[in-house]
């Protein structure tokens, strides 16, 4: 009785063994069976969605992101100047003139400006230009806070990150060529998302390190009133008009001449063939 006792745990201390050397074995060569490393992929996409806490971004010292917009529209006695002085302000703000287009109407010539001016230098410019000015058609200035969204960008273009390495480790101890070819391609993945992510930061940055100004100013001009005619030269125009228009007459019976005398012999032919007709029913007739 004692000797069965005492094999039955000779044999639990065996399985308990067992298992413990393949564990081992496992962690020391670093890639677990094929249920864990399934379990592993599977869980892994769940960490794309892991984004900084509240209490970590209130630990830090967050910059407000803002997007600065102006609209202004007026009136000015020269267009020439106006560009001049606004370029000349422009520039000495370190910005630049994005757009130039210049259009004219019966009574006015338009000129309008898109303008990118550095975020602290944005005010500045909206004031130069406009205390030169006597009367705003339309002044509008906007802001957009995009704080929030920047932040959220950076944190979840962080895990992307930590997401891909990830796979990639993950990658360099795959086996088979299936799970090569998953991996992979959770990787392209990845990495689209990344590129995305880094094209809408760097427009946010864009948009935020220089604001925009749609400036558009005119000029006035005079309408000319066609002169007043009277009586006898409205007559002489009439008159040179009529001499003009027999002039491109005659012209025009030069440029169809072959057609002109194609249609006269047709119809000296018709005529010929009509008299002799007439001339032998006469003949008919008398006999």
């Amino acid at each position: 009785m004692i000797q069965k006792v005492l094999f039955f745990l000779a044999l639990i201390v065996g399985f308990i063994a067992c298992d413990g050397n393949r564990k081992n074995a496992a962690e020391a060569t670093g890639y677990p069976d094929a249920d864990s490393k399934v379990a592993e992929m599977e869980a892994m996409p769940n960490y794309n969605e892991k984004v900084m806490s509240p209490p970590q971004l209130e630990s830090q010292s967050v910059v407000q992101k803002l997007i600065k917009t102006a609209y202004l529209t007026f009136e000015t006695p020269s267009i020439e100047k106006t560009y001049q002085s606004v370029k000349k302000s422009v520039l000495a703000h370190h910005g630049y003139i994005q757009n130039d287009n210049t259009s004219k109407s019966y009574d006015r010539i338009s000129r309008s400006l898109l303008i990118r001016i550095p975020n602290d230098d944005f005010q500045p410019v909206v004031d130069s230009i406009v205390q030169r000015v006597k009367v705003l058609d339309k002044k509008d200035i906007s802001s957009q806070d995009v704080t929030e969204e920047f932040v959220d960008l950076e944190a979840r273009l962080k895990a992307k990150r930590k997401l891909e390495e990830r796979y990639l480790q993950l990658l360099s101890k795959a086996k088979t060529v299936k799970d090569m070819l998953e991996i992979e391609r959770q990787i392209s993945q990845i990495r689209e998302e990344i590129e995305a992510k880094q094209g809408r930061l760097k427009y946010l940055q864009n948009q935020v390190s220089y604001s925009t100004i749609h400036l558009n100013f005119y000029e006035l001009i005079p309408v000319e009133n066609p002169p007043s005619q009277t009586y006898l030269s409205r007559l002489w125009r009439a008159a040179k008009g009529g001499f003009t228009g027999i002039g491109n007459f005659v012209i025009g019976l030069v440029y169809i001449w072959p057609f002109i005398l194609i249609g006269i012999i047709i119809g000296l032919l018709i005529r010929n063939r009509i008299r002799r007709r007439k001339i032998s029913k006469t003949d008919v007739k008398r006999m």
